[in-house]
């Protein structure tokens, strides 16, 4: 038998897009949908960064400040970044302040804003 403290551990040290590729992989392995995979990855991220003190911040959430006028490109990257279906990426993409990605890395949260800014939208991080 897996043990599973071990297991809930090593859940709680993922990054934001590191949880995304599980579940994807999750839901194709067991032909089942996870219904709020960004809700579980929030969870996951800020089980990791709980007992954290650093002088320099290393984890950063992506916000969507404006969409831009290029609303479909947005919505494609969100799925890119996020593996979340078309529906729940065009929530995101219409919800003013919303967080694409919540406590993920510098690399990863630089990436994000840049695929974003690429696609129109005016990003901020956090």
């Amino acid at each position: 038998m897996a043990n599973i403290e071990k297991i809930a551990e090593d859940l709680g040290k993922l990054t934001i897009l590191e949880a995304a590729e599980l579940t994807k992989l999750l839901e194709e392995k067991w032909g089942v949908s996870a219904a709020a995979p960004v809700a579980v990855a929030a969870v996951a991220g800020a089980a990791a960064g709980a007992g954290e003190d650093a002088e320099e911040k290393t984890e950063f959430d992506v916000i969507i400040k404006d969409v831009g006028p290029k609303k479909i490109d947005v919505i494609k990257a969100i799925r890119q970044i996020t593996q979340l279906g078309l529906k729940d990426a065009k929530d995101l993409a219409e919800t003013a302040g919303a967080k694409v990605l919540e406590q993920t890395g510098k690399e990863a949260a630089n990436d994000a804003k840049n695929k974003l800014e690429t696609a129109g939208a005016t990003i901020e991080l956090a």
